[in-house]
C-alpha cells in the first residue's frame, strides 16, 4: 500500500506532502489544475521515465519519494532482499515499509535510492512495478501486455500449486536433458580419443608417479651431489669430539683427575663428577650419530644417476601433459576415467535416456492437467466479466479468455499454453486483443471489469486509474464508481476522475487546483496545491462538479444525495 508521497520542485508543485490510506482514494479537479503532474511525479519514484523537462523552472533538481508498507511475503520486499536492501522497517509483526526515491536534475541526470541508498533505475522499476499499478486511457502495460496473461489467469484459477508442479517437473525434465546430452558428448569425445588414452594411461602407469615425489627427489639429489663435502665435514667433526686431543679423551682426563680428588674430599667433588660423565656420554651419542649420518651417505655413482633419470622423467611427463608433476597422478586417474566413460558409455546412455523417457512423461502428465485446469479457470473468468461489462456500457462487447494448448515438445516451465486475453467490441466483429480494438474510455472500463473480476482472488494491490470514466455519465459512471468502490475492498485504489457519481464513493477525497506564489523577490509564479477535503469539503467538491462553476443549493442537494450510504448498492 502506498502510505506517504512527497513531491518537492516537479513541473507546478513546488513542495507537496500527501498521507494516503487504504480503500478509495479520489483525487479531482479542474482541467488542467495539474492531476497528471501527480501521477508522472509517482511514475518517476517508482522508475518511469526521467526528463530534465519535469524539474520546476528556476529550480536546480526536482524530486519524489513515495513510502509503501507491505506483508513481509509480498514479491517487492524479496527483490530488495535479493538485493541486499532487506534492512527494512517493522511498521508490525508482519509488515514493513521502506521509500522509493528519485532525484531529477535539471542538466538530465537522475539519481534513484530505495530506503536511501543509491540503487539503478531498472531495480528501482522492477520493484515498483511489484507495488502498483496505473491503468488509464494510454496504457500500454499491464493487462494488455500478454505476457502477463498466464499469470493472472493462474492467479484468478488458484492453479499456484499445480504451477509449481509443471515447473518441478521441467526443472527434472531439463536436468536430465542436459546430463544425457554431456553424457552423450563425453562418450563421443572418449571414443574418439580412446588409444589416445590408453597410449598416455601405459605411458603414465610405466612411470608411476606419487604424490611428493619430486620434492623427495629433488632433495636426495641435491644431497647425493654434495655428499664429498659433507663428508669431509663430518669427518672432521668426529676428530674433534674423539682422537689424539679430541674432546672425549680429554673429558675423560678429566673425569680421571676429579675421582682422583674426590678420594680426599669427600662428596664435594661429585656434582662436578657427575657432570663430566654426562658430557661424556652425550660426546659419545653424538660419535653415534655422525657415524650413522656417515653410514646413510655411502652411496656409488649410479644411485646418482637413477634419482636424476627417475626426477627428470617425472618433469618431462609434466610438461608434455601441462602439469605439475605433483598432478599426475591425478591426471592418470582422469584418463582412467575417460576410457572407462569410453568402454561403458552405452550402459551409462540406457540409464540417462530412461530417466529423460521417465521426466517427459511426469511433464507431459502434469503440463496437460495444468491446461486442462487453465481451460476450466478461463471459463470462470469469462463469465465473471461478463457480468461486469453490461453496467460499464460494454454490453455489447465479449470478453474472452483465450487458452491455446501447445505440444508438450514446445513446453517450458510455464507450461505448454498461449494464453491471452480477447475483446469484440460489436456482435459480427472478431476477437482481438484489447489493445488493437477497445478505445480509450472502453479500455479503461474493461480494465476496470477486469480488475475487479480477477480482486475476488487476491490478485489486487495498489491500483491507480487514470480517468476510467472518461466519456460516460450517468448510469455508467455511477457503475464505474460502484466497481471502484468494490476492488477498493480488497486494494488500495487512486482514482484521477472528473464524474461526481465516483467522487461520491471516496473513502480519502483530494482536490487538485492552481494557484499563484509570489516569492522573496516578489516574482509570480503558478504552482499546484493539494487539498485533503473533510466530510465538508468532499460534499462541496462533489457538488461542484456536478454544478460547473457556481455551486447551487440545488449542486449540494444532489451531491448529498450521491454521497449518502443508502444512494449506494
Amino acid at each position: 500500500m502506498l502510505t506517504a508521497l512527497s513531491i518537492r520542485d516537479i513541473v507546478l508543485i513546488d513542495q507537496l506532502n500527501l498521507d494516503l490510506a487504504a480503500g478509495l482514494n479520489v483525487l479531482t479537479g479542474e482541467t488542467g489544475a495539474g492531476k497528471s503532474i501527480l501521477l508522472d511525479a509517482l511514475g518517476l519514484a517508482i522508475g518511469g521515465r526521467a526528463d530534465k523537462g519535469l524539474v520546476r523552472v528556476g529550480q536546480e533538481r526536482g524530486s519524489v519519494s513515495a513510502e509503501f508498507e507491505v506483508n513481509q511475503n509480498h514479491p517487492a520486499v524479496k527483490l530488495l532482499v535479493d538485493h541486499d536492501l532487506g534492512f527494512l522497517e517493522e511498521v508490525s509483526k508482519d509488515r514493513v515499509s521502506f521509500i522509493l526515491r528519485r532525484v531529477q536534475t535539471v542538466d538530465g541526470r537522475a539519481r534513484a535510492y530505495i530506503n536511501d541508498q543509491p540503487v539503478s533505475v531498472a531495480l528501482l522499476g522492477l520493484v515498483g512495478n511489484a507495488l502498483l499499478e496505473v491503468h488509464g486511457q494510454h496504457d500500454d502495460r499491464g493487462l494488455l501486455n500478454a505476457t502477463a496473461h498466464r499469470a493472472l489467469l493462474d492467479s484468478y484459477g488458484q492453479l499456484n500449486t499445480t504451477v509449481n508442479e509443471v515447473r518441478t517437473c521441467h526443472q527434472v525434465l531439463r536436468e536430465a536433458n542436459n546430463a544425457l546430452e554431456e553424457a552423450r558428448a563425453g562418450i563421443a569425445d572418449a571414443s574418439a580419443q580412446a588409444d589416445y588414452y590408453r597410449h598416455v594411461l601405459e605411458e603414465l602407469r610405466n612411470l608411476d608417479p606419487q604424490s611428493g615425489e619430486e620434492e623427495a627427489l629433488s632433495t636426495k639429489r641435491t644431497l647425493m651431489m654434495n655428499a664429498e663435502k659433507i663428508v669431509d665435514d663430518l669427518n672432521a667433526a668426529a676428530k674433534q669430539l674423539d682422537g689424539g686431543s679430541g674432546i672425549v679423551r680429554r673429558l675423560s682426563g678429566a673425569l680421571r683427575r676429579l675421582e682422583d680428588a674426590a678420594e680426599r674430599s669427600s662428596e664435594i667433588l661429585l656434582p662436578a663428577i657427575e657432570q663430566v660423565d654426562r658430557a661424556i656420554s652425550e660426546a659419545h651419542e653424538a660419535q653415534s650419530v655422525i657415524e650413522n649420518t656417515l653410514r646413510s651417505l655411502e652411496f656409488d655413482q649410479n644411485e646418482l644417476e637413477n634419482t636424476e633419470e627417475r626426477l627428470f622423467a617425472l618433469r618431462a611427463a609434466g610438461r608434455k601433459h601441462n602439469v605439475t608433476v605433483d598432478h599426475l597422478e591425478e591426471l592418470m586417474k582422469s584418463f582412467e576415467d575417460k576410457l572407462d566413460q569410453a568402454e561403458m558409455g552405452e550402459m551409462q546412455l540406457d540409464r540417462l535416456e530412461e530417466a529423460l523417457e521417465a521426466a517427459k512423461i511426469a511433464y507431459a502428465e502434469a503440463a496437460n492437467k495444468l491446461s486442462d485446469d487453465r481451460k476450466a479457470a478461463a471459463v470462470k473468468l469469462n463469465k465473471a466479466i461478463a457480468k461486469e461489462l453490461s453496467p460499464l456500457k460494454l454490453d455489447k462487447a465479449t470478453f474472452h479468455c483465450a487458452v491455446e494448448k501447445g505440444d508438450v515438445l514446445d513446453g517450458n516451465a510455464d507450461g505448454i499454453d498461449r494464453i491471452q486475453f480477447l475483446i469484440s467490441t460489436n456482435p459480427g466483429t472478431p476477437l482481438a486483443p484489447m489493445i488493437e480494438i477497445a478505445s480509450g474510455g472502453e479500455l479503461a472500463r474493461f480494465i476496470l471489469a477486469l480488475k475487479v473480476a480477477l480482486a475476488r482472488r487476491g490478485e489486487a494491490g495498489t491500483l491507480i486509474f487514470d480517468e476510467v470514466d472518461q466519456g460516460v455519465g450517468g448510469a455508467v459512471a455511477d457503475a464505474v464508481g460502484e466497481r471502484l468502490a468494490r476492488l477498493s475492498k480488497s486494494a488500495q485504489v487512486l482514482v484521477v476522475t472528473h464524474s461526481p457519481q465516483v467522487a461520491a464513493r471516496a473513502e480519502n477525497h483530494w482536490r487538485i487546483s492552481k494557484s499563484e506564489m509570489t516569492d522573496g523577490k516578489k516574482r509570480k509564479s503558478v504552482v499546484t496545491r493539494v487539498d485533503c477535503l473533510d466530510e465538508k469539503g468532499h460534499k462541496e467538491e462533489v457538488a461542484r462538479m456536478l454544478a460547473g462553476a457556481e455551486v447551487t443549493e440545488e449542486a449540494r442537494a444532489a451531491a448529498e444525495r450521491l454521497i449518502s450510504p443508502e444512494a449506494q448498492p
